[in-house]
């Protein structure tokens, strides 16, 4: 504590909270061992449970305290503060390994407690020693505790098969979901089909329109220009330059005819 103090008062503050957090765990754990009462012994656990996380939070503090000064201190300083912290995390870790050895202990303990099926009648009627009870009382008693261990089983074996069955339920709803997901799924398939082959089609319809736009126009063209060329002849028969059309007689020539009297 001096040697912190010459160094930093805040480390040195630090370090004494911690030290008094160490001092706790310790008698606590102490008082821990000798209560017999599971739910005194859990409610003392989570005490522990928070001064140990208080002093986590004091040591990262510490740390954050070392490294700020880092500069301004010596190698030598520098070296005997990191050892300190090192001493608090390995007293600290030590003290979480003791609480997880409790706390296995303690739901040990409570498992024992369910499948016993206990009460507080119960353990009063078990203040009773066992030298001032006849061997019929014994056997007795013996009986009942049987009876009620096997009430016990029998009710953990109830939920039990109620969770199994919860599960067997869950897994079909599950199965009846992905085959109706693969059924959908079947389906865009198909649809997604479907629409490409009509894509194909409407494509298809549309160059067959093209083609025929092409040779109706075409057609027109020709007939058009052959309607010319007959007007034309009619209208200018001597015109040499025009050809004749195949199959089409030219226009009869204007005769005159002579009137011979006999």
């Amino acid at each position: 504590m001096d040697s912190l103090s010459a160094v930093s008062e805040e480390l040195a503050e630090i370090d004494g909270q911690i030290a008094d957090i160490f001092r706790a765990l310790s008698n606590g754990f102490q008082k821990l061992d000798k209560i017999k009462d599971v739910n005194r012994q859990s409610r003392q656990l989570e005490e522990l449970t928070g001064k140990m996380r208080e002093c986590k939070r004091l040591i990262k503090e510490f740390d954050r305290e070392v490294k700020a000064m880092e500069r301004r201190t010596n190698a030598n300083t520098h070296r005997m503060l990191s050892e300190k912290k090192q001493s608090m995390v390995k007293e600290l870790n030590s003290y979480v390994a003791l609480k997880k050895r409790y706390q296995s202990n303690l739901e040990s303990n409570k498992r024992v407690d369910l499948f016993d099926g206990r009460n507080e009648g119960f353990s009063e009627d078990n203040d009773m020693l066992a030298s001032n009870m006849t061997n019929q009382q014994l056997m007795d008693k013996g009986y009942q505790m049987m009876d009620e261990t096997d009430q016990a089983i029998n009710r953990a074996k109830k939920v039990v098969q109620e969770t199994v069955d919860v599960g067997t339920e869950t897994a079909a709803t599950l199965k009846a979901q992905t085959e109706q997901m693969s059924r959908i799924v079947n389906d865009l398939d198909s649809i997604h089909f479907s629409i490409q082959k009509a894509s194909k089609l409407v494509k298809e319809i549309g160059r067959q329109v093209a083609t025929d736009k092409c040779i109706m126009a075409l057609l027109f063209l020709i007939v058009t220009g052959i309607i010319a060329i007959i007007i034309v002849k009619f209208v200018n028969p001597n015109n040499k330059e025009i050809r004749d059309i195949p199959g089409l007689a030219p226009p009869a020539m204007n005769r005159r005819l002579l009137w011979i009297p006999y």
